[in-house]
Parts: structure tokens; C-alpha cells; sequence
């Protein structure tokens, strides 16, 4: 039987999404997730799949999964028993840190427990200098003696983590040898495999979060893997990265460090393709759940990916696709501080009990709450039964209106501005602070509540529209269908810029391309299909931070060499207000993307709904302060050409927008909505 369906299936905390696309076009479904097994919920939906779009499982020709598996063993603290072996004098490093701390004059803060606590922090005699010469040999019986002690401590996995291991790896290999020889069963990660990158606390950080990390997703790969093969599944499963591509299970199995933003990276990456066949390809993403908000910036059609990200509590510079998260989702809580100012977040009323409106037992209010006390949703189109709506507006009363002496109505709408305030920030964070004038931009809002938000903060942002997805409810499946494989490799070599000889630097590239190529080529890629993407960080010298800048293929002289200098002076002065051209440049990094390209599925032509927009029904809503009857769209009914003008509210099956007063509305021909306002 021939195989052609492509098949991505995301889990989040509630839902696992499945979206399946085959030569009938795409099928969208979503079945309950299943937290205590995460690979059960993934064979669900692959039945679901095989049963509601007709599809069956040996015609399957990709398999891509979004996970949170590491990501929630970080957050929760649930991962592998870990040791660390480093070098003399740097055992502590990884839980001294930085200097930064979460507040800057709290003398209270602390920092992040460390991955690895002291008694499994071993250290050994050897030392490199910044070129990866050596200044101390690697003293083999106090390795061999500490490996030993490793082997007996029966840690699951083991980091190694060297000073400049990054200029010259050999003592890092030599000591897994060491530690094999001695019957070291548990999994081995090296720095210089794992993250070869200058900054010695990021780099050990990085490298005990891969190690504690490798043993949870082996084994939930490995039943997934089993699961999806004895459901009849031929293709090899394909797992999101943090940097918005996909990779083969065996790579992920040694670098689950790479997967800890698989989820919103696989949502960035499908809000970026939709916004992309509407024609929109510099955008801001904003996915707004039950519990928090996740923002990112595409420029050209491409997410922006960084080295500085953050999950939890812990930097992780390895690449990832710039996401900035708050506490910001229709279950965040709204209260009064102690100094009589409204706040909303970071606490949420997550799924249970939820909102008070849910009906589940809730009683603090939240943001849905506010909503539905203005007119914008109508919960009885979610849930079973109606809401309370007493209920809620005593709760409102009590918690926020009478504290502040506002009315209900006044309270409710300072809680959305208030959250609205929130995001605001955020999306200035990835756009302003980063250089980006957020009107050259259009907002693809998706998430439940992201739509009901959007508008408004477009309007204080002035970004000219907000695209709201046919498929906003699965956009993170849809992104794995779309997503190529992507692998990227960074060594760090710091040296002078004018000091870097062309020929040594082409060859470093055709070093790293080559390893790529037989990469993607094992992996089914055909030559046409092969893609490198040439980079190095660059910056002043005397600074701690630096830009990319892309250098072009083929063999680089010094005319190459000056011509990416010229581009980080200009990169210098978009991202940071000034540059300095007459300053040495340094190289801190050579990186290389290796992608291998695959034909997006067509995003189906919208069906059903007509031109000629009608009212389901309408009902009081509140807007500016004025309430009135505002009509109230059901989404389904709203066809390729529908215009409207607001206020209104857009009910969906899995999330509602709302149209401010005096902003257009329009259905595109692929069935997003499109709001100017």
C-alpha cells in the first residue's frame, strides 16, 4: 500500500492535538491527554486519526510528535539520579551561577537548586587553556579512581564538563572511557558534544540537564517508539527540537536538552506557515492558554532563534526558538496586593477546579470570569449547564470591586486591562527590545483565549491586523507537519576577527557540512532537499554578549570576512540603538544549520459558511465602558469574504474572538479571520 499521510500529534496538559493530511486534505481532531502516560495519550490520538480522517496506519509516511516530557521533568524536579565529573577547582560552579539573581533587591532570593546536588560533584586533574592547549595532563588514576566512585554511587547518568573542553575534547572522551572501563552503566553526556560553547556555568548547566534528562525520554521513546511501530506505523518517529525543526528519536535520545521548547516551538511554527499562505510573513505569535502566555516574533517567514533562553528556573543556551512565557491564561487569577493594586497572574485556576464560571467549584476570579461578566463568552456553549453568573459577579465583587471601590463591571474590565498590560510587555520584550517595530507586523493569535485579547493589544501596539487561524485550536500539530529537519551545530573558537584565517574557517564549515550532509542522507534526504545555513556570533570585544551573522557558502576570503563584520556593526545598531565600527570585533562561535526540506501540506480552501455574515444571536456586552447588545457570529457559518464590522464576538468550537467597536473584520479565503483594528 502506498504511503502519503503525514501525521503530527502534539500533547499538551489537557487535549493531545492530531492533525492528519493525506491527498483528501487536512483533518483536525483532539483527544483527551493522558498525563500519568504521555505515550498512551499519543497512540489515542493515532487511533483517533486512523478511525475519523479514514487513514490507515501503514500509509503513514511521517510521524512528528510534539513533547513536554523534558520539559515537565525539568519544571518538576523528576528527573534521573546524575553525577558530574569536572575540573579540579570547578566543582561548584554550576550551583554558584551568575551573578544575576530573580530580584534584584530582594535579599531573600535564591537561586535554582543545582541539577546536581554536591556529593555526586566530582573533580579531577586536568586543565586546558583557552586555545585547548594543554597546561595540565589529565591525571588517568585519579580519573580512573573517580570513575570508580561513580560506579559505585549507581547514578543513572553521569556529565562530563571540562574547562575549554569546546577548543579540544579529548580529555572529556578520554574520561568516558574511564568511566566505561570502570562499569559505569548509566548514560554518558559530554560538554562537548552537548553544548560546546563558551561560558562555563551555561555550558556545565546545559550539559547535567542533558544527563539527568537522557534516562526519562529513553524510556518514554522507547514505548512510544514500540507503541507507534506495533500500531502498524512504518515511518521512523520524528520529534520537535527547541529550535522549531524536527529530528530522528535517536538524536533526541542523546540531546533531550534540545526538546524542553518542543510544544510552543512546533505552535510558533504552524502560526508562521498559516500567517505565511495568507501573505503575512514578518509576524508576532501569541498563544494564550488556560494557564500562561507564550509569545514569539517570525521574521521572513522564519521563527527568530536564540541562545539565551530560559525554562523554569534555569538558563539554557542551547537553540531555541525565542519564546517569551508569562503567568498570563484565561485561569489567572485576579487579586489586590498588599498595597492596594490590582494584579492578575501568575497563580491560575488551571482546568480544575478552572474558572469560577466552570461550575467545578472555583472561587477565585480569573480572567475567563471577566470576560463572561462583560458579555464576551458564553459558557454554556463550553460546558454542560450554565454558569452562575451570580456567582461569579460576588466573587468579582468581593475579591476586586470593593477593595478598589469599582463596580463589577469597572473591576471586571481592570482585570483585562490589567492581563492585556501583562502581554503587552511581552510582546515588547520579542519585538521592541529586540529592535522590531511591532507595526511592520501583523499578530496570529491562537489558544483558546489568545483571540479574545488579540485586538486590543494590536491596537495599543499598532500593529495593523490580527490573524486568527481556521485551525487556532491545533496549531502545534499543524506546525510538526510543516517543519523541517533541522540540525544545528555551534563550537566556539574566541579570537580576534581580524586574527581568523578564511581558509581555516571554510574548512571548519565543509568540516561541520559534511557531517550534516551524511546526516540528512541517512536520514532519507535527497541532495535538492539539503539546506546549510552558515553563521558565526560576533561582538565587540570587552562585551559578554554578541549578534549572529550570517556568512555566505562557498570558500571565504578576507573581502567575506569584512563583509560580515560591516553586517554586525548594522545588526549592532538595530538591535541596540548604536554601533561602533572603529571597535575590534571578536568571534565567539561558528555555528552551521543543517535543514532538510519537505513540501508543506496545502492548507485547504475554506469550507462551508457564507459571504453574507448573520448574527447567531446577540447579547449585552461591554466595551470602552458602554454596554450594548453586540451580535454574536457562530464561526462555522462565516465563510471565504464574510466582513463585519464591530463590536462583535466569533464563537468557535475552540475558542471565541471578539471584534472591538469600529474594527473590520474579514474571513480569508483559507477561513482565518482577519481583524484591522
Amino acid at each position: 500500500m502506498e504511503t502519503d499521510a503525514r501525521v503530527g500529534v502534539d500533547v499538551g496538559g489537557t487535549f493531545t492535538d492530531v492533525v492528519v493530511a493525506d491527498d483528501s486534505g487536512l483533518t483536525m481532531l483532539k483527544v483527551p491527554s493522558t498525563p500519568e502516560a504521555p505515550d498512551r495519550g499519543v497512540l489515542d490520538g493515532l487511533d483517533a486519526a486512523s478511525e475519523q480522517a479514514d487513514v490507515a496506519p501503514e500509509t503513514v509516511a511521517f510521524f512528528g510528535h510534539g513533547t513536554t516530557v523534558a520539559t515537565n521533568a525539568l519544571l518538576e524536579r523528576e528527573w534521573a539520579e546524575t553525577a558530574l565529573v569536572t575540573t579540579e577547582g570547578f566543582r561548584d560552579a554550576v550551583e554558584i551561577g551568575r551573578q544575576t539573581r530573580p530580584s534584584l533587591y530582594d535579599l531573600r532570593a535564591e537561586k535554582p537548586s543545582p541539577i546536581v546536588e554536591r556529593d555526586r560533584r566530582y573533580e579531577v586533574v586536568e586543565r586546558l587553556d583557552r586555545r585547548g592547549e594543554v597546561v595540565e595532563p589529565l591525571d588517568e588514576g585519579e580519573a580512573r579512581a573517580v570513575a570508580r566512585t561513580v560506579a559505585d554511587a549507581d547514578a543513572e547518568s553521569v556529565a562530563v564538563a571540562f574547562l575549554f573542553a569546546f577548543e579540544n575534547d579529548a580529555h572529556e572522551r578520554r574520561m568516558r572511557e574511564l568511566l566505561n572501563d570502570e562499569g559505569v552503566d548509566g548514560e554518558i553526556s559530554l560538554s562537548s558534544e552537548v553544548l560546546p560553547e563558551i561560558r562555563e556555568y551555561e555550558r556545565t548547566l546545559a550539559t547535567t540537564i542533558n544527563a539527568a534528562l537522557k534516562p526519562v525520554m529513553n524510556r518514554y521513546l522507547g514505548r512510544l517508539e514500540e507503541g507507534v511501530a506495533e500500531a502498524g506505523v512504518p515511518a521512523p518517529l520524528k520529534v520537535m527540537q527547541s529550535n522549531g525543526g524536527v529530528a530522528s528519536a535517536q538524536v533526541t535520545r542523546e540531546r533531550p536538552v534540545n526538546t524542553l521548547l518542543s510544544g510552543p516551538a512546533a505552535g510558533v511554527r504552524g502560526a508562521a506557515h498559516v500567517a505565511g499562505e495568507s501573505g503575512f510573513d514578518d509576524v508576532l505569535t501569541m498563544d494564550m492558554g488556560g494557564t500562561s502566555c507564550d509569545v514569539s516574533l517570525v521574521r521572513g517567514g522564519d521563527p527568530v532563534v536564540t541562545t539565551e533562553g530560559q525554562v523554569g528556573d534555569y538558563p539554557v543556551n542551547v537553540p531555541m526558538v525565542d519564546v517569551h512565557t508569562i503567568g498570563a491564561g484565561g485561569g489567572s487569577i485576579a487579586w489586590v496586593d498588599e498595597g492596594g493594586s490590582l494584579r492578575v497572574g501568575p497563580r491560575s485556576a488551571g482546568a480544575d477546579p478552572g474558572p469560577i464560571c466552570y461550575g467545578r467549584g472555583g472561587t477565585e476570579p480569573t480572567v475567563t470570569d471577566a470576560h463572561l461578566l462583560l458579555g464576551r463568552i458564553d459558557p454554556a456553549s463550553f460546558f454542560e449547564g450554565s454558569a452562575d453568573e451570580s456567582t461569579v459577579r460576588e466573587a468579582v465583587r468581593e475579591s476586586v470591586a470593593d477593595p478598589l471601590d469599582l463596580s463589577v463591571a469597572e473591576a471586571a474590565q481592570g482585570i483585562l486591562d490589567v492581563a492585556n498590560a501583562n502581554m503587552e510587555r511581552a510582546l515588547r520584550v520579542v519585538s521592541v527590545e529586540r529592535g522590531h517595530d511591532p507595526r511592520d507586523f501583523s499578530l496570529v493569535a491562537y489558544g483558546g483565549a489568545g483571540p479574545l485579547h488579540a485586538a486590543e493589544l494590536a491596537a495599543e501596539l499598532d500593529v495593523p491586523r490580527v490573524v486568527v487561524p481556521r485551525s487556532a485550536g491545533v496549531l502545534s500539530a499543524l506546525g510538526l507537519l510543516i517543519s523541517d529537519a533541522v540540525y544545528e551545530e555551534g563550537v566556539s573558537a574566541v579570537r580576534p576577527w581580524t586574527e581568523v584565517d578564511p581558509d581555516e574557517l571554510t574548512e571548519r564549515f565543509e568540516a561541520m557540512e559534511a557531517e550534516g550532509r551524511e546526516r540528512l542522507e541517512t536520514e532519507g534526504y535527497a541532495a535538492d532537499r539539503r539546506r546549510f545555513e552558515r553563521v558565526v556570533d560576533l561582538r565587540y570585544r570587552g562585551q559578554s554578549f554578541d549578534l549572529r551573522v550570517p556568512i555566505p557558502e562557498g570558500e571565504l576570503d578576507a573581502e567575506a570576512l569584512d563583509d560580515a563584520a560591516e553586517r554586525f556593526h548594522q545588526r549592532h545598531e538595530r538591535r541596540y540603538g548604536h554601533a561602533s565600527p572603529d571597535e575590534p570585533v571578536e568571534l565567539v562561535t561558528v555555528r552551521l544549520r543543517s535543514r532538510g526540506v519537505v513540501d508543506p501540506p496545502a492548507l485547504s480552501m475554506a469550507e462551508g459558511g457564507t459571504a453574507e455574515p448573520t448574527p447567531r444571536t446577540t447579547r449585552p456586552a461591554t466595551f470602552e465602558g458602554e454596554t450594548g447588545e453586540t451580535p454574536i457570529y457562530d464561526r462555522s457559518t462565516l465563510g471565504p469574504g464574510a466582513d463585519l464590522t464591530g463590536p462583535a464576538v466569533i464563537e468557535g468550537v475552540e475558542s471565541t474572538a471578539v471584534v472591538p467597536p469600529e474594527a473590520d473584520a474579514h474571513v480569508d479565503e483559507l477561513g482565518n479571520v482577519v481583524i484591522e483594528p
